[in-house]
């Protein structure tokens, strides 16, 4: 398979930076939610450096992953997609890229107003954005709250659209960016695969 995307399918590179943000969006979204609740204590200020960890992760990746899309355009969207369908694809899009940079980014600032700075990994110091005020850090814990519940309502709302376009219109929108997944066969529909 190619590394850059084709005319017709995604290539390695966009599919490996599409499903390594899956996954860590997984193991943060777990994080978080677990953590939340938990009474301060060692374990939770060490579940709450592993969870700004993989956010700034997540943030470093979405930005490759988005000069890629630049660098390397996704496929075109099949012809037979209604209007409406293709706009509403790229405003998800858009509003995916958005919220994948602005949910790590409220996380940074809030730790940096709530006076706890964040050290990649434990090796590199990522600098303060905001200087200590634990007010707006209580603010900021719920913007970031707020963007991450956004954020999974789009991500529902793609994973619904991609199951979609794979059972129901039977084209290759799944596909084209799931390793290992053919497109559905069906003799009145094709999707540019021989």
């Amino acid at each position: 398979m190619p590394l850059r995307n084709t005319s017709n399918r995604y290539g390695d590179i966009a599919i490996a930076l599409h499903w390594l943000v899956v996954l860590m969006l997984l193991g943060s979204f777990s994080l978080g939610f677990y953590m939340h609740e938990l009474p301060v204590s060692p374990l939770k200020l060490k579940l709450y450096a592993y969870h700004k960890w993989l956010g700034v992760t997540i943030f470093a990746v979405v930005a490759l992953r988005l000069a890629w899309r630049l660098w390397s355009p996704p496929p075109a969207l099949p012809a037979s997609m209604p209007g409406w369908e293709k706009r509403a694809a790229d405003i998800s899009h858009h509003l995916l890229y958005l919220l994948l940079f602005a949910a790590p980014l409220s996380g940074w600032l809030m730790s940096s107003a709530k006076g706890f700075q964040t050290v990649w990994f434990g090796l590199l110091p990522i600098p303060d954005l905001l200087t200590k005020n634990p007010p707006l850090g209580e603010a900021l814990a719920e913007v970031h709250e707020v963007l991450v519940f956004l954020l999974l309502a789009v991500i529902a709302i793609h994973v619904a659209a991609a199951l979609k376009h794979h059972f129901m219109d039977k084209d290759d929108i799944l596909a084209r960016m799931t390793p290992g997944l053919s497109p559905p066969n069906t003799n009145s529909h094709r999707t540019g695969y021989p």
